[in-house]
């Protein structure tokens, strides 16, 4: 008993000391952790009594939202959500009134809408909070003004968007934005992923590292390389190491070999990607491709030194150290520890990392269950889990927040798992929540419908 107080006590630490008001990208941070420290004004004991306002979107988000304090919008200060829809709509939205400010409409929406050709991505904030950047479903990346909406550049990082899907969120680091590319459902050929380094200021293609046909910078024609797939599509796209930039990112069902070909592998780059830092790749690499088990359908996770954790398609979550896989040279079968997924089925979802008075905690959300792990030792000690499945799990404000697909927004305490609360809300897919600034956003809904509008739930303390 006095462990689990103990352990409550130190996730909870510091919490005062800063209040957390914005929600600038995916994960809230570099590294994709989920768990960003501040107080949020949300807690166990005022959750389950929020106000929930919900709002009419004007396209269907299937991803999650950012959100940005006292931000000048059309002349006025705005507490501001922003969200990408399917079909790649980008829109400002009131977190306090619900009304929407701006619709930035791409040219392409009228050829997309109701197609097959989406993107999930989530749109990430400049720092000047003046801009911000977002991907289209017609394979580009685009600068939005914070102020309006209107365009300011627009770059295509793909030659085949049909077949080259934009699904994870960009990444943003000393002005420069990393953007990875998926494939669509069916892997239909042909089609890679790809790293793309674009300057923040003026949109220039910087640098394209290729996970097939590695050997090869730029952008390529997807036919004009001998393998296809290996598509880059975890929830978290790519991860930064926040000491130096470096790239982390991990790739679905291809060939690997270990040279050129680098499906079902976990990459390290360096800033420009434009080097290979690192690479692992599970012993069984080829049962992995013949069995569509992609460890690519999780981003890598930091824990922080030399640790790294990397979920799967194949129910494993697997504990490596980045020092064993350093280098250019081929590494399989280098993993510390090999643990089973919440519910031993795929893993879809981002992790979550929380740091918290010298202690380190994983959390994990799959289809059958929720799970948190201590880092002991350098080792994963499973401290609870459930059967309640959900979407990527977030950390704020010494709470737990787990979308359930099925609908109902579970509230937990991370070191315990008691359930606090869960707040009534419809189904979704990839969606997953942000808590700041007294509010917790969610969007609702699925792209499997091919829908034109969509539904945001804002919960806010009374």
């Amino acid at each position: 008993m006095r462990k689990t107080a103990a352990a409550v006590a130190l996730l909870a630490l510091s919490l005062s000391a800063q209040k957390l008001q914005n929600w600038t990208q995916f994960g809230a941070d570099l590294q994709r952790s989920s768990a960003p420290a501040g107080a949020t004004g949300i807690t166990a004991a005022n959750v389950a009594s929020l106000q929930r306002r919900q709002v009419n979107l004007p396209g269907e988000v299937d991803a999650s939202a950012i959100y940005l304090h006292g931000v000048q919008v059309k002349g006025s200060a705005h507490n501001v959500i922003l969200l990408t829809a399917i079909y790649g709509k980008t829109m400002a939205v009131d977190a306090d009134s619900g009304s929407v400010l701006w619709v930035n409409t791409p040219p392409s929406f009228s050829q997309l809408s109701g197609t097959a050709q989406v993107t999930n991505t989530t749109p990430i904030a400049d720092p000047d909070r003046q801009a911000l950047y977002t991907m289209t479903p017609d394979g580009k990346v685009e600068k939005l003004a914070i102020s309006d909406g209107h365009t300011l550049w627009s770059t295509a990082v793909t030659l085949l968007p049909r077949r080259e899907k934009m699904d994870s969120p960009l990444n943003l680091y000393q002005g420069h934005l990393v953007a990875v590319t998926a494939g669509y459902i069916g892997d239909r050929p042909p089609y890679q992923g790809h790293v793309a380094i674009l300057d923040a200021a003026s949109g220039k293609l910087e640098h394209i590292w290729n996970s097939l046909c590695s050997d090869r910078a730029g952008l390529i024609e997807p036919s004009s390389c001998p393998e296809s797939d290996s598509a880059i599509w975890g929830r978290a796209g790519a991860v930064l190491d926040p000491a130096n930039g470096d790239i982390f990112v991990a790739t679905g069902n291809a060939r690997w070999d270990g040279k050129t070909y680098w499906g079902d592998a976990l990459i390290e780059l360096d800033p420009e990607a434009a080097r290979m830092l690192g690479n692992y790749t599970p012993a069984n690499t080829d049962q992995l491709n013949d069995e569509d088990l992609d460890i690519g359908s999780t981003s890598p996770a930091l824990l922080g030194g030399d640790l790294i954790a990397q979920g799967g398609k194949d129910g494993h979550i697997y504990l490596i150290s980045r020092q064993a896989i350093a280098g250019t040279e081929p590494h399989k079968d280098h993993e510390l520890q090999i643990v089973s997924t919440p519910s031993g089925t795929d893993l879809f979802t981002a992790l979550a990392v929380s740091h918290s008075g010298g202690q380190t905690w994983l959390f994990a959300a799959d289809n059958g269950g929720t799970q948190a792990w201590r880092l002991e030792g350098g080792k994963l000690v499973s401290a609870w889990k459930n059967t309640t499945g959900g979407t990527s799990p977030v950390v704020a404000g010494g709470l737990l927040f787990v979308y359930a697909p099925a609908g109902g927004l579970h509230v937990y305490q991370p070191a315990t798992g008691e359930q606090v609360a869960v707040l009534d809300c419809g189904p979704g897919h990839w969606n997953s929540p942000i808590v700041a600034d007294g509010k917790i956003i969610l969007p609702e809904g699925s792209y499997r419908r091919h829908p034109s509008t969509g539904l945001l739930d804002i919960w806010s303390v009374r």
